[in-house]
């Protein structure tokens, strides 16, 4: 397993629609293994594929964050929504790719995804709370899409000025 760099908006890359996996590899299962692993070293609950410039549609999330809680990492293939609820939740979101900034964002409060399993079978799971948002905020990464995207254009474009600062001190060190 590997640390993966994660990209900090505003990059192009994070803006791009990904490529579905066409078969689940050894290839496939070792970058879940490394996602898994730069989200969890972020630390963070969820990673896509697009985050570490991987332009595919994988996602890993894990919205276990008690002390003391048994991880339960999860590692989605080509994911897709069959079903959202009419109801809403709002949530204070965070991204990796947009450090320590957070803005309420409203989404389905229950979802429902399909995707593969590392071991290439279909699976189906209803979501809601945390793992609801979660699923929704990485699945929206695979559509070149984020959180701050859902924000008004005077709030998006502060915290865009914001990470265009953070990325020239870190060039700079």
């Amino acid at each position: 397993m590997a640390l993966r760099k994660i990209l900090i908006h505003p990059d192009p890359r994070l803006k791009k629609v990904t490529d579905p996996v066409p078969a689940v590899t050894d290839d496939i299962r070792r970058l879940a293994d490394d996602m898994l692993e730069t989200m969890y070293d972020a630390p963070g609950i969820g990673l896509a594929a697009p985050q570490i410039a991987q332009m595919m549609r994988i996602i890993v999330m894990d919205c276990e964050k008690d002390e003391g809680a048994t991880p339960s990492p999860m590692v989605l293939i080509n994911p897709q929504v069959v079903w959202s609820s009419d109801e809403r939740s709002t949530y204070d979101e965070g991204c990796l790719s947009i450090p320590d900034q957070y803005a309420e964002v409203e989404r389905p409060a229950e979802v429902e995804v399909e995707w593969l399993s590392l071991d290439g079978k279909t699976q189906r799971e209803k979501f809601d709370g945390l793992w609801a948002t979660c699923v929704q905020h990485e699945i929206d990464h695979l559509d070149g899409k984020l959180f701050i995207d859902y924000l008004k254009p005077l709030k998006r474009q502060m915290i865009t000025r914001k990470m265009q600062k953070l990325k020239r001190e870190l060039a700079r060190s």
